[in-house]
């Protein structure tokens, strides 16, 4: 029983009921979600929220599964059963894409893994598709609609002739039009056009006795005729004719065809209720993805234990604001059957009863409800609701007066398997009788053991749900500090109301809430003051309690990475000992070789003084050879370089020989010197040069410096001998840089006035380098790339002033 029998628009049931037809592909599912109702059967129910679920999960899973051409043809199966009948070309065209539709499904169930799907798969019990059928509805349309021109040799005949005397008459026409218009008896914008079926011209009136021909129709002012040409009578005659042959063997063919679909109209019906049911349950499936939806765990008995449960309408409505729902965890059993939920004006406690109303009633029509994974839920039998103002001026009803028939009904007809709902008990009366009434009714709905979500504000009703086995108080969460709901359901204690609180915030006067004070009674204001301590308490311990947890999971991760490393170290440490000791053993192996040698060769030359000063100097060279090399020394203070790059060390870009000198780092960028040249490079392209190439290059620059002076130069020889393009393409960056100096030293001095440098494209360091270096002299006018025919950007054009 579901009370009252407007329960679904007041619990907000007709927004999911349209939210499924929307996500309906077509009619045949629409139909199905007016037909959804409230059930309390376990296998019915347990089966159809399997259903739902197994196509969530295959919408989820971005499966191919068929989603278009789901026609509604009842009406062109009701057509087919008449016999005589038959089928228009739409109604074919529908026919066989949605039968098409029907065996893509069944043929995704039959491909699918086996145990997979297993309540969807049931639905395909049964439901079969003549093969002869469609392919006789394939030859006869295509998949645009249109009857195909070899849907049989006749047809195809008289298509082709058909189009071959209409581009007869064309031509003929286009004629006879060309000479009107040229005589003048035509507007010179007229085309030919059709009329009664025929195809006419349009002349001017007055010269319609110059053309012979039939005059079958005139514009609306007269002023134009539209005359048939006498020399086209036959070839439109023979047209008609020739569309009389299609329109009748396109008749026999869907005359045929329909017979064929007539025969199998029962299997027929079968397969487009599998197909609506698809769409149904389709649209179930894409509302549950939708909401975040799931199926719980389900049981025969009332029950209801669901964590993080989402009000469907408010979760969307905040989703499309960016902002999130505060989900609610719900737990009513035979221990714990009624919630007393307090708390609060606009503090959700009447979200949360609709909540539960809701999700409920959408789990028992067969949907999926948004909650967490792990929740559990039971089967009502019935479920009343209690909500909003039901007065009613034909009966006579105030507005406690309808409250007090729906305790009736409540009371008449509620049992063990019940789910009650009422928002706002005991409201509407004075408060001291009104609170009265609705303990009485609460401890006679606890003894018919009904199941329960009830909101209120009355202390009474507080206090008989705390000393009554079966009802638990549950508070909607306050920040006392500030005066702002957090709409978090707690349950095992009751909420205050923050009245005198609310007041004062809002201002009224200190005096008016003195007297409102003294009047309520200090047990009251006692009360409430430690319903509002508690809560304040609370807050300041989950606050303190979620730092405390924020730095335990800092010091456990600490503590994981410490041990971490100290295994790391305890393991290379042995590692290392292995290591050194196989190498010490294999050292002293060849020592005591070389010793035992040296003695040998002693022995045999009889100690003699050349001999043994040999076999000295062989000894000190195996002991020269055992001493490892000191490390190159590169930093004044004697250490190895180790870790990042420091501003002031000698560095080398990747893959290059140049030495240049780290000026800055900045973020992930370097500006380095190399020969007085500055550049930005990639700080990760850096490395330390090996020691040798800083010798290496101290040693060049030392013989460089002491080179012998040039001899003088023979300019008009130079300028006769200069290259114009230049090739570094393949050197090192230094001593490309070096000779791009030397060669713009010429181009300068020679007075050149267009250079071409070609450097490649590589990593593009050499490029920039070059190109860094150019734009430092004043004689250069502009650097540009290349042609891109000639090189594009792996040469550089160098205009001078």
């Amino acid at each position: 029983m579901i009370y009252p029998v407007n329960f679904e628009q007041k619990i907000g049931f007709g927004q999911i009921r349209e939210m499924l037809a929307d996500a309906c592909l077509s009619p045949l599912g629409r139909k199905f979600v007016q037909r959804v109702q409230f059930l309390d059967r376990f296998d019915l129910v347990q089966r159809l929220l399997q259903q739902a679920d197994e196509f969530a999960q295959i919408l989820r899973s971005g499966e191919d599964f068929p989603s278009s051409y789901y026609f509604d043809v009842t009406e062109h199966l009701n057509r087919a059963a008449l016999e005589g009948a038959f089928l228009e070309v739409r109604g074919v065209y529908e026919i066989k894409m949605s039968l098409r539709a029907i065996r893509q499904a069944l043929g995704f169930f039959v491909e699918s893994e086996e145990g997979a799907f297993p309540a969807l798969k049931a639905l395909t019990k049964d439901v079969e598709v003549d093969r002869q059928l469609v392919a006789a509805l394939e030859k006869l349309v295509d998949d645009s609609g249109n009857v195909k021109d070899d849907a049989s040799p006749e047809l195809q005949r008289v298509r082709r002739d058909l189009i071959g005397q209409q581009t007869q008459l064309r031509k003929q026409i286009s004629s006879i039009m060309r000479h009107a218009k040229n005589e003048g008896w035509t507007p010179s914008d007229a085309e030919p056009t059709v009329r009664g079926g025929r195809l006419v011209i349009p002349v001017i009136a007055e010269y319609k006795r110059r053309i012979k021909g039939l005059i079958h129709d005139e514009s609306a002012t007269g002023q134009t005729v539209y005359l048939e040409p006498e020399s086209v009578f036959e070839l439109n005659n023979d047209i008609k004719d020739l569309e009389n042959a299609y329109h009748r063997e396109l008749i026999r063919l869907l005359t045929a065809v329909t017979n064929q679909v007539r025969h199998h109209l029962p299997e027929l019906k079968r397969a487009y209720q599998f197909l609506a049911l698809l769409d149904f349950i389709r649209a179930k499936a894409v509302l549950a993805n939708r909401l975040g939806a799931v199926m719980p765990t389900l049981h025969k008995q009332p029950l209801i234990k669901w964590k993080g449960a989402r009000h469907p309408i408010l979760h969307l409505t905040l989703q499309a604001q960016g902002k999130k729902a505060v989900p609610l965890n719900l737990d009513l059993n035979p221990e714990q059957r009624i919630l007393l939920i307090s708390g609060p004006n606009a503090g959700g406690k009447s979200v949360a009863m609709k909540t539960v109303g809701l999700l409920q009633y959408m789990l028992q029509c067969g949907l999926l409800i948004p909650v967490a994974e792990g929740s559990e839920a039971g089967l009502f039998e019935d479920v009343f609701l209690d909500m909003g103002d039901e007065q009613s001026i034909e009966n006579d009803l105030s507005t406690y007066s309808s409250h007090l028939q729906n305790m009736k009904q409540f009371l008449l007809f509620s049992g063990k398997k019940s789910l009650v709902l009422i928002d706002e008990f005991g409201t509407g009366t004075e408060p001291v009788l009104g609170g009265a009434i609705a303990e009485s009714v609460l401890g006679q709905l606890h003894q018919q053991r009904v199941y329960g979500v009830i909101t209120t504000h009355y202390t009474n009703l507080k206090n008989f749900a705390e000393h009554t086995s079966g009802i638990v108080n549950g508070a909607m969460r306050y920040n006392p500090a500030e005066l702002q709901p957090l709409y978090q359901l707690e349950i095992g204690k009751p909420g205050s109301s923050f009245a005198l609180e609310i007041a004062r915030k809002i201002g009224l006067p200190k005096n008016i809430i003195e007297k409102a004070g003294t009047l309520v009674g200090k047990e009251k204001i006692r009360y409430d003051k430690l319903l509002e301590q508690l809560e304040q308490e609370k807050t300041d311990f989950e606050r303190r309690n979620a730092t405390v947890a924020k730095q335990e999971r800092k010091l456990q991760k600490a503590v994981e990475e410490y041990t971490a490393l100290k295994q790391h170290l305890e393991d290379s440490k042995q590692d290392i000992i292995r290591t050194a000791k196989g190498q010490a053993k294999l050292l002293l192996k060849d020592a005591n070789q070389q010793i035992e040698s040296t003695i040998e060769q002693i022995k045999r030359s009889q100690a003699d003084k050349e001999q043994t000063k040999a076999a000295r100097q062989q000894l000190d060279e195996f002991k020269e050879k055992l001493t490892p090399e000191p490390k190159p020394v590169i930093r004044r203070n004697g250490t190895v370089p180790t870790g990042p790059l420091q501003v002031g060390e000698k560095v080398t870009v990747e893959g290059q020989d140049s030495v240049g000198e780290l000026l800055a780092i900045k973020g992930k960028t370097a500006e380095v010197s190399f020969g007085g040249l500055k550049t930005i490079v990639k700080l990760e392209k850096l490395e330390r040069p090996d020691p040798n190439m800083v010798r290496e290059k101290a040693k060049k620059d030392k013989e460089t410096a002491n080179a012998a002076p040039s001899r003088g130069l023979d300019v008009t020889q130079r300028m006769a001998d200069f290259v114009h393009s230049l090739d570094v393409r393949g050197k090192y960056a230094e001593d490309a840089l070096t000779t791009v100096m030397n060669f713009m030293d010429d181009a300068i001095m020679l007075g050149i006035p267009e250079v071409k440098i070609i450097h490649g494209r590589g990593s593009g360091v050499l490029k920039q380098m070059i190109r860094d270096y150019v734009r430092t002299l004043r004689e250069v006018a502009s650097v540009s790339d290349e042609h891109i025919e000639r090189g594009g950007d792996g040469a550089s054009v160098i205009v001078l002033k």
